[in-house]
């Protein structure tokens, strides 16, 4: 895949206006306030890993769901540790604890939240339903109050309030983190919430989806754009849905440092989607560039930026 998008000279300039709904906050704020008990549950889980401590986590979600969860502690570390609460990529779910160690061995806490109808299935979405591989991104698209989005979102913004009731997190230094549908619960979430220290969006996921959908072939965003394909009559009520959940809007919310990686060939997540929320981001923040990368971005060669970001940023 060439450079396809807007060029880098034009990206940092790219600000297009994106419809918002008038009650954008007040859809939020009701979703959230309606939601009940937190019943957040740590199990000490045996992973055979003796230098870290690991928890297996059951917390409640959107509409009384049970979400999973994997903590994760260095052992031998004293006092509230930094916390990362770490999102996962479109189809993906929480997996197994040793795929989390980057953050404990570099002395920081971690939970790794679920996503539900995805992954390995720990997560139902609806009660008797498994995981499901496709699909999800037109899971009631037609109406705001059943979009799939709404559900894993809350999710996302209670996970935080699930790492904040551990002794070992530092409430001051929480930071959420993830890479495609993982940036995009990241973007989310630190636009509902103003109590983080900050936020790692990497190649989000989840931003301007009309345009997304219009210039790139690539799935997932195709779902949306074969769902219209077949449904003509209703695009106008597709998009209508997204914009509650288009991350532009909750990046123009954000006011912690952030973050932000692109690859100028990412066909998935374009490259011009990810520059028009990044430019609306009021609060401090710092784009990563990988010029000849796709959406694997900086892939091995990321996770010592991110590093050095949180190292700058939690010392």
């Amino acid at each position: 895949m060439a450079q396809f998008d807007l060029s880098l000279s034009e990206l940092p300039a790219f600000q297009p206006v994106v419809a918002e709904p008038d009650d954008f906050d007040a859809f939020w704020r009701r979703t959230l306030e309606e939601q009940g008990d937190l019943d957040a549950v740590f199990e000490p889980h045996d992973a055979l890993l003796p230098g870290v401590e690991i928890f297996d986590v059951r917390f409640t979600g959107f509409g009384g769901g049970r979400v999973a969860a994997w903590f994760l502690v260095p052992r031998h570390v004293t006092g509230p540790l930094p916390t990362i609460i770490q999102f996962i990529g479109y189809g993906g779910g929480r997996g197994r604890p040793h795929e989390w160690l980057l953050w404990p061995a570099a002395g920081y806490a971690v939970l790794v939240m679920d996503s539900r109808g995805q992954g390995d299935g720990d997560t139902a979405d609806l009660p008797g339903v498994g995981p499901q591989h496709v699909g999800l991104m037109t899971r009631g698209v037609l109406d705001p109050e059943q979009y799939y989005y709404r559900r894993l979102f809350t999710d996302a913004v209670r996970a935080v309030d699930a790492a904040k009731t551990r002794p070992e997190v530092d409430p001051a230094r929480i930071v959420v983190a993830g890479a495609s549908q993982g940036g995009g619960l990241a973007q989310a979430v630190a636009g509902l919430r103003d109590d983080l220290a900050g936020a790692i969006v990497d190649v989000p996921f989840l931003t301007y989806f009309r345009r997304a959908t219009e210039i790139s072939d690539s799935y997932p965003y195709r779902e949306i754009a074969d769902l219209c394909a077949t449904n003509r009559d209703k695009i106008d009520q597709v998009f209508t849905t997204l914009a509650y959940f288009d991350g532009v809007h909750f990046a123009a919310r954000g006011h912690v440092p952030a973050l932000y990686t692109v690859g100028l060939m990412d066909a998935v997540c374009p490259p011009s989607t990810v520059f028009a929320a990044y430019n609306r981001r009021p609060g401090p923040k710092e784009m990563l560039v990988w010029p000849y990368n796709g959406h694997e971005g900086g892939a091995t060669f990321q996770p010592p930026e991110s590093l050095r970001w949180l190292r700058n940023l939690l010392s």
